[in-house]
């Protein structure tokens, strides 16, 4: 596959250049020997030009993270083999649609099952393969629409993820039971709890890790028994990207605003790992964002350090220290008891609409409404 030998030659060139200065090979000029290459070896033209520069792109961006990172024992990117590598891209050229959905990439034409129409100009088109060697075909457009932020509800709301429930709102009659656990219609609350779709089915996943690790490598027999974990991994994917899209159009229906907190994933994978990963924020907020665009809603996010769970949404007074053990507490400047959840969804609606200018920080009572 020419991405393999580009991909292993790029590699090469870097770790060489490493070697002899200690940093790594401008982009441009790996292109420019790349392309040299590409002059004089036929095997690598059966390959859009955009794709090998596409790799190119993908090495600078590795070593800039290494450099950036760099910390002691840790190695530059190393080569990856062709079996691993699952998708290239073509930009501007290497491509051509015809009719009856059909795409001709390179010198051959495939037929493709086509999910929705293609509307708008063709940015770029990227194949990508997955474990189970399926291949897609992913195409960004510019349409030439820009949705403008438009308040149809005149409602505003603030969210705090947490690990006991996937969200709180600050709004308590936001959601209906109905839409996430099938309870009856006219029961409304204010937490959201995640289905924990891993956990679910954290058995299965372990029967087939068993399966797979007991069969003898390179045999048919191991293959089958990876294909059915990997299976079982895109089953867990694709209900919680199901329930995410739910999820994300329920909020957005309901509210013009959306306020949320920045969450530092990464130390919170350090501290509660699997479970963290089973809650799949970052997913979530990516699907909810690109919804709230094209809606024509806004999602604001706040600052991390703002001390959201240890401020009184009532007063304003702020607690020195708060253990994440202490659920509910007492103000001691107000007397009024707040829960911990509910408290910072409050804060987080606050502060985000004086981000927006649809309220003041400074009054914790002042109502806030688009």
């Amino acid at each position: 596959m020419p991405l393999g030998g580009g991909y292993k030659h790029a590699i090469a060139l870097h770790k060489r250049y490493y070697r002899m200065w200690g940093k790594h090979l401008i982009c441009a000029k790996l292109q420019s020997h790349i392309a040299k290459l590409r002059k004089r070896n036929p095997f690598w033209q059966t390959v859009g030009s955009q794709a090998v520069q596409d790799i190119c792109q993908r090495i600078e961006k590795a070593y800039q993270l290494f450099f950036k990172h760099n910390k002691k024992g840790v190695r530059p990117p190393g080569f990856k083999k062709v079996k691993k590598y699952k998708s290239f891209t073509l930009k501007q050229a290497g491509y051509k649609f015809l009719g009856g959905n059909r795409v001709k990439i390179g010198n051959k034409i495939y037929q493709f099952c086509q999910s929705r129409e293609i509307e708008g100009t063709v940015k770029t088109l990227t194949i990508k393969r997955t474990p189970l060697g399926e291949l897609f075909i992913v195409v960004v457009v510019d349409d030439g629409m820009y949705p403008q932020i438009k308040f149809t509800t005149g409602q505003i709301a603030g969210f705090d993820f947490g690990l006991r429930t996937f969200l709180t709102c600050s709004d308590g009659t936001c959601l209906e039971k109905s839409l996430l656990l099938g309870e009856p219609q006219d029961r409304v609350f204010r937490q959201i709890e995640s289905p924990q779709f891993f956990k679910q089915s954290l058995n299965a996943i372990k029967k087939a890790n068993r399966h797979h690790s007991k069969k003898l490598k390179g045999s048919s027999n191991r293959e089958r028994a990876r294909k059915n974990l990997v299976r079982a991994h895109e089953d867990i994917a694709n209900r919680r990207t199901d329930w995410f899209w739910k999820l994300a159009h329920d909020l957005t229906n309901k509210f013009d605003v959306l306020c949320f907190e920045t969450l530092n994933l990464k130390g919170m994978k350090r501290l509660w790992g699997r479970k963290i990963s089973d809650l799949a924020l970052r997913d979530f907020l990516n699907i909810l964002e690109w919804i709230a665009k094209k809606k024509g809603k806004l999602v604001v996010y706040i600052d991390q350090w703002y001390p959201s769970s240890k401020t009184c949404s009532c007063c304003g007074h702020v607690l020195e220290t708060l253990d994440l053990s202490v659920r509910e507490w007492r103000c001691p400047s107000c007397q009024s008891v707040n829960g911990r959840d509910e408290n910072a969804a409050r804060n987080i609606q606050t502060v985000g609409a004086s981000m927006v200018r649809l309220g003041d920080v400074r009054r914790s009572e002042t109502a806030v409404t688009v």
